[in-house]
């Protein structure tokens, strides 16, 4: 074993103490939970953790289909609005009672300013107590996915906020922070025990818990391990129960360990790569003056130059499906035949377009990525800035891990990035919205119609207006074939732009001791209510 990595393994050693004992789950994941408040952060990850402390209105089942969750019903008055019936007999983890009047202000909190969460309820008008346990949500037109996107908002006690200052989200951007960032009072399965960044989060069992667990957890330890040897070195030594993700060129030699077993499964994430192309100046380059990815003949370039069947053969060991869209397969709207037209690798033509363009000589490129937070994360990166030196584009590649990155992504301090997105809701018109709208600011700038929310992840800044009112369109039909001709519109238009530079969808593969018995969802969320352990 290399000497960093077992010095790492015995650093961790600890989480296995007195675990069978305790009906304990240790987890080593390669990253970590970037704050305790549920609005910071739109990230799989993070949401699907917090939600074992708080708690959505609408929750899912393992096949991902829909469930009540803290709102045990609900019907739709009309077209634009909601009545959802709560739950009575729930309570906080500290002991207060859980009314509508959490509600409200959890729905108002995560539309303030500062919440990563925006697009989620950007179709939401005002919500209102009808009494204590009764809520109307109004929408600003039909909004055919608010049950879904209720999915992600995760219920925070009134009271709690109210009493520590953390009334507003925070707001990892400029670095914000509150009382909520790293404490938390929900009403979940389980409670934080505590939370220790880049170390350990410890959860123990809520035995106040409204619902039936069918798993036996009574603790749950994670422990974030960015080092993948290290990470496997502590699944295979017996220190942790569970690990992931397990890298591709290490699937088989874990399955075949004494004790382990590994699942397998295609995700619903896509990885792409986004581009400035809005800046008057790329802030990583060193063409000055001038922006050169808001030509699209450049980004036509870049595109052209990216090996993808390389990267899915030597990288992904062919665990991976190349893609032209920014969702896959199983996802509402995705469009088998525009996703076909994926422009294909060609350097005689990119390195034309660059000359073309008047970068014959190429230019340097500043990127950034994760480097714990994707499958090969890193090393796709460093793939792609080999794949660009070929047409005279010299990288210097910045890797983080997920917690400074994508804080770094949501302040916009990127030129060239890599990403993964999971629409909450299985519906294109997540994705569309948040990341092929035009960012408000600058919709706004020119005259175009406004929804609050819209482009909040479009870092790079693309813009058009085919593709804007497509997506606005879709926003509000309940007709399923013509809200998927308006997302078939969109997706000519980010195609045909070079908006993105989609790579693929990444396969999962979860890496478990014997005995272990749990349910592998295909959005890389980890239900801790269906967990058993010896």
């Amino acid at each position: 074993m290399p000497r960093l990595a077992l010095a790492l393994l015995l650093a961790i050693a600890p989480i296995g103490l007195g675990a069978a004992a305790a009906q304990t789950l240790r987890i080593a994941y390669q990253g970590d939970v970037v704050s305790m408040d549920p609005y910071a952060v739109n990230e799989t990850f993070t949401t699907a953790f917090l939600s074992y402390i708080n708690e959505p209105l609408v929750r899912r089942l393992p096949d991902l289909t829909l469930e009540p969750g803290l709102a045990e019903r609900w019907e739709r008055l009309t077209e634009t609005r909601w009545r959802l019936h709560l739950r009575r007999g729930v309570a906080f983890h500290e002991g207060e009672p859980f009314t509508a009047a959490d509600v409200v202000f959890s729905l108002d909190r995560v539309r303030k300013p500062g919440s990563a969460l925006l697009a989620r309820v950007a179709s939401v008008k005002a919500v209102t107590a009808v009494d204590s346990h009764t809520v109307e949500i109004e929408t600003d037109g039909p909004a055919p996915t608010l049950l879904a996107d209720l999915t992600n908002i995760l219920i925070m006690s009134k009271r709690w906020a109210e009493a520590h200052g953390a009334e507003d989200p925070v707001d990892i951007r400029p670095r914000r922070e509150n009382h909520a960032a790293r404490h938390a009072n929900g009403t979940g399965p389980f409670r934080l025990r505590s939370y220790a960044p880049g170390e350990r989060t410890v959860l123990i069992r809520n035995e106040s818990w409204w619902d039936r667990m069918e798993g036996n957890l009574r603790e749950v330890v994670l422990q974030p391990v960015g080092s993948d040897p290290t990470r496997l070195a502590a699944l295979l030594s017996g220190q942790v129960d569970l690990a992931w993700p397990i890298p591709v060129q290490d699937i088989a030699r874990v399955a075949a360990a004494p004790g382990i077993r590994v699942m397998e499964e295609m995700d619903l994430r896509t990885i792409f790569l986004g581009m400035d192309q809005s800046s008057e100046e790329l802030r990583y380059a060193s063409v000055k003056g001038r922006n050169p990815l808001a030509d699209q003949r450049v980004r036509e370039a870049m595109y052209r130059a990216i090996d993808i069947a390389a990267i899915r053969t030597r990288l992904m060991r062919g665990r991976a499906t190349p893609t032209a869209l920014l969702n896959g397969p199983g996802i509402e709207g995705f469009d088998a035949e525009q996703n076909a037209r994926r422009p294909g690798f060609d350097l005689a033509r990119a390195r034309a377009l660059m000359a073309e363009a008047g970068y014959g000589d190429g230019f340097e490129l500043g990127m950034h990525c994760p480097n714990n937070r994707y499958v090969n994360d890193e090393q796709i990166c460093q793939a792609v800035g080999q794949m660009l030196a070929r047409i005279g584009i010299r990288v210097t590649l910045t890797a983080e891990p997920a917690a400074q990155y994508f804080g770094r992504a949501q302040r916009r301090d990127v030129s060239f990035y890599m990403l993964g997105t999971t629409p909450p809701t299985y519906d294109s018109f997540s994705t569309l919205f948040g990341l092929v709208m035009c960012r408000e600011e600058m919709a706004r700038a020119r005259g175009w119609p406004v929804i609050r929310g819209q482009g909040q992840f479009n870092h790079g800044g693309f813009c058009d207006r085919e593709a804007d009112a497509a997506i606005a369109a879709a926003r509000t039909e309940l007709d399923p074939a013509k809200r998927r001709a308006h997302f078939a519109t969109a997706w000519r238009v980010m195609i045909d732009r070079y908006a993105y530079i989609p790579l693929h969808q990444q396969a999962l593969a979860w890496g478990m001791r014997e005995g272990v018995s749990l349910r592998q969802r295909p959005d890389d969320v980890l239900d801790l209510r269906f967990v058993r352990v010896p």
